[in-house]
């Protein structure tokens, strides 16, 4: 199935994820606000001991219909990273990624009543082990969750053929309103599903969404005139698995 016969809702060119990594306190501080203002609704990858040391501002976040999705518990990147020496995805085994991300889902649904369905790779990085012993956890990932979010990638997805275990998250800290706004009018032209991956929200630090680009591309989807439809990696993810599904026994 191409992307321009994708279903998308009501005629819409393009679908738009928005998310952020970390559960970070800009997030609660700065995000929550700015995305109620404009009706938006985002997913936010977190790891539930930082969430759950910040207190009740992620219940808001969860209760203002914001997705909490799963990023581990320890974030595990590779052991190059010098700070994850000591949970280096290389000294991983696929046994050992699994219990952490069904232990993180645990967590994240007695906190907020909603067990997640999508995942974040941290860093992006998809494997366990190393060398011969090195094997991909894609598959951990399909069995647990409608969708496995990379990161770093350099363009949308297409929703009639993309493997929803390892989806295409682009990389959006730093970048500025004119850029987000091209890279939807580039998913658009593909009717794709362009996901946004981020940090924090208009913090003052290398990993960060500035407050007023955000808001700007908030206004420029939610406009009607432009044909995005805005919703969270698992409102969206859940569609497409949906539509692959009957595609697939039609």
């Amino acid at each position: 199935m191409p992307d321009d016969d994708f279903p998308w809702p009501d005629g819409k060119r393009c679908a738009l994820s928005i998310s952020f990594d970390d559960a970070r306190p800009s997030n609660v501080a700065n995000g929550l606000p700015l995305l109620q203002a404009r009706g938006v609704h985002a997913t936010f990858y977190v790891l539930p001991s930082v969430m759950l040391a910040q207190g009740d501002g992620w219940k808001r976040i969860s209760a203002a219909g914001h997705e909490l999705g799963n990023h581990t518990q320890l974030h595990p990147c590779s052991g190059n990273f010098p700070w994850s020496r000591h949970k280096a995805l290389e000294d991983y085994s696929l046994e050992r990624i699994e219990a952490e991300l069904l232990s993180a889902n645990e967590e994240i649904e007695r906190f907020c009543g909603t067990r997640p369905t999508t995942f974040a790779y941290c860093c992006g990085q998809k494997f366990v082990g190393r060398g011969r012993g090195a094997r991909s956890y894609v598959p951990v990932v399909a069995e647990h969750f409608v969708v496995g979010r990379g990161f770093r990638d350099e363009i949308a997805n297409d929703a009639g053929y993309c493997d929803l275990a390892q989806i295409a998250g682009v990389d959006f800290d730093g970048m500025d309103a004119a850029g987000m706004v091209a890279r939807v009018e580039q998913a658009a032209t593909a009717g794709g599903w362009l996901v946004f991956a981020g940090h924090d929200i208009g913090a003052d630090c290398r990993q960060s969404v500035s407050a007023s680009a955000l808001d700007a591309l908030c206004r420029y989807a939610m406009d009607p005139q432009n044909g995005v439809w805005i919703d969270t990696v698992a409102v969206i993810g859940g569609h497409v698995a949906r539509s692959l599904r009957r595609g697939a026994t039609a």
